[in-house]
C-alpha cells in the first residue's frame, strides 16, 4: 500500500489532509509531539481508521526518526514552532527549532527508497517585508519580490525560518513542492484565528449587545480547509508540481473584516452592533493570494463559499467548544 507521513499530523490541517489522502488509498502515519495538537474526539476517530497510525515523537530529539521505515511515497512537513506568543517570547528558539525540525525530516526523506514528493508548509508571512515596503501586488503571485523586515523584530523570526526552509528544500535535491497557505480556516483550528475568534465572541454576545471588531477595514480572502487540503493533496501527487512554490488559498471574495463580522453574526443568529476597534498592530491592510498557478497545475479552485465554510465551522465549535452537551 502507498504510504504517506505527515509531521505535525495531529493539527488542524494535518488531520484534514490525512482524511483526504485516505480517499486516495494511502496509509497514513501522523507524527506529533502534541506540544500544540490535541488528542480530541476527532483525532481519536481518525487514528482508529484502518490505515492510520499515530507516532508520538519529538522531532527535536536527535534519534527521533532513526528506527522509522523507508517506504514513504509522500512526506508532508507541517510541524513547526508557530503562534504569536512563541514568536514574541522566543524568537531565537523559533529560528533554531524550525530549521532543525526541517533538516531532520529532509535527512529522513533522503533515506526513502521511492519518495515521490516532499511537501513543505511555508507561510504567507514570507511576503510581510514586501508589504511593509509597498512592493507587494494584490492579489499576490508567488513571484512577488521578497523583502525582509527588520531582523531585530521578534516577529521576523517566524517568516525568516520559513523562508530559510524554502531555500533548504529547493537546494535539497529532493522532489519538493512548497506551499504558502493563506487564511485557511475550519474545524479544529483552535481559537487564535479571526473566524473562530469572532464566532466565539458572537456566540457569547446577547441580542442587542455590542461586538467589538479590530481592523474592520482590513481586507482578506479566506479558504475553507476542505479546499486547502484538496489543493495540497493534488499538488503532492502531480508531477507538474515538482520544484514549484504555490500559494494555497482563495482569491475571491476579498472581504472587509467588518463585513466578515456581519456574516458571523447572521450565522450565529445574533442581533448585535459592531463596534470598530483599532487595527491590530502588524496586521496587513490587505492579504489576497493570486492562486492562478495552483489552479492551473491542479485543476482545482476553491468551491466552498465563505458562508458555507463559516456555517460548518460554527456547527463544529458550537457542538464541541462553545456549548458542548453535558
Amino acid at each position: 500500500m502507498k504510504k504517506a507521513l505527515i509531521t505535525g499530523g495531529s493539527g488542524f490541517i494535518g488531520s484534514h489532509l490525512a482524511r483526504r489522502l485516505l480517499d486516495d488509498g494511502y496509509a497514513i502515519d501522523l507524527m506529533d509531539n502534541f506540544s500544540r495538537g490535541r488528542r480530541d474526539e476527532d483525532l481519536e476517530t481518525l487514528i482508529n481508521e484502518p490505515g492510520v497510525r499515530l507516532i508520538e515523537r519529538d522531532l527535536l530529539e536527535a534519534e527521533a526518526l532513526a528506527g522509522e521505515q523507508d517506504d514513504y511515497r509522500l512526506i508532508f512537513h507541517l510541524a513547526a514552532i508557530v503562534g504569536v506568543a512563541n514568536v514574541l517570547d522566543g524568537p531565537y528558539r523559533v529560528l533554531e527549532d524550525n530549521a532543525v525540525l526541517l533538516m531532520r525530516v529532509l535527512d529522513f526523506a533522503r533515506r526513502q527508497r521511492a519518495l515521490e514528493r516532499f511537501v513543505f508548509a511555508s507561510t504567507s508571512e514570507v511576503y510581510a517585508g514586501s508589504l511593509e515596503l509597498s512592493l507587494l501586488p494584490v492579489p499576490t503571485p508567488e513571484t512577488a519580490p521578497i523583502a525582509l523586515p527588520s531582523l531585530a523584530h521578534a516577529r521576523t523570526s517566524y517568516m525568516l525560518s520559513k523562508l530559510y526552509g524554502e531555500a533548504l528544500c529547493l537546494q535539497s535535491g529532493l522532489p519538493v513542492t512548497l506551499v504558502r497557505p493563506h487564511n485557511v480556516y475550519g474545524p479544529r483550528m483552535g481559537l487564535a484565528h479571526v473566524i473562530p475568534e469572532l464566532l466565539q465572541r458572537a456566540h457569547e454576545t446577547p441580542d442587542g449587545g455590542t461586538l467589538g471588531v479590530f481592523s474592520v477595514d482590513h481586507r482578506r480572502t479566506f479558504c475553507y480547509v476542505d479546499d486547502a487540503v484538496e489543493i495540497v493533496s493534488r499538488v503532492a501527487q502531480s508531477p507538474h508540481c515538482v520544484g514549484e512554490v504555490l500559494n494555497v488559498g482563495s482569491q475571491r471574495p476579498e472581504v472587509r473584516i467588518g463585513d466578515l463580522a456581519r456574516v458571523v453574526l447572521e450565522i450565529v443568529g445574533r442581533e448585535a452592533t459592531i463596534e470598530p476597534l483599532a487595527p491590530t498592530p502588524g496586521s496587513p491592510s490587505r492579504r489576497c493570494p493570486d492562486v492562478s498557478k495552483a489552479t492551473e497545475l491542479t485543476g482545482h479552485e476553491a468551491k466552498v463559499s465563505l458562508e458555507q465554510g463559516i456555517r460548518s465551522t460554527y456547527a463544529w465549535y458550537r457542538e464541541r467548544v462553545f456549548a458542548p452537551a453535558a
